[in-house]
């Protein structure tokens, strides 16, 4: 199943870039604490999705690998003070969907089925994947002698 990712919330320059939808509206970044204000009422109590598309090239080998992550999130009902007291940390501004769960956020969030790190902004498990995939980064090269070199260091 394919996501949308709005080319208008993701900047060229990206070459990932994750967004929040519910109800098949996507909510970028919030620009004002009014903007911040309407989104985490918005998904206050329901089911929304993070989804982050993201493309690795390796031209060396001309192999490419592009991936698009979801992640469903589920807020609890967030009390109005809640709301106003977290636009106050400055957080939800560069934030998609204006939250940061990785962050002060994270008590808003009563369930999440799939991955955490694509949440926060990177599907981390998925990129690495993609990298093996690209030629870029050698995921057997994960040996006993490497994992004790590193507990040295």
């Amino acid at each position: 199943r394919e996501y949308p990712v709005d080319h208008k919330t993701c900047s060229k320059r990206d070459q990932g870039c994750t967004v929040v939808v519910i109800e098949n509206e996507i909510l970028g970044k919030p620009r004002d604490p009014g903007e911040a204000e309407r989104m985490l009422r918005r998904l206050s109590g329901k089911e929304h999705l993070v989804a982050t598309g993201f493309c690795l090239l390796n031209r060396s080998i001309a192999r490419r690998r592009e991936r698009e992550v979801a992640t469903r999130v589920k807020f609890k009902v967030l009390a109005p003070e809640e709301i106003h007291w977290y636009i106050r940390t400055g957080e939800p501004f560069d934030k998609a969907g204006g939250y940061a769960i990785q962050e002060r956020a994270a008590f808003m969030v009563q369930e999440i089925h799939g991955s955490y790190t694509n949440v926060v902004g990177l599907p981390l498990c998925e990129v690495l994947e993609a990298l093996e995939e690209v030629g870029a980064y050698p995921l057997n090269s994960f040996t006993a002698e490497n994992a004790e070199d590193a507990e040295k260091n």
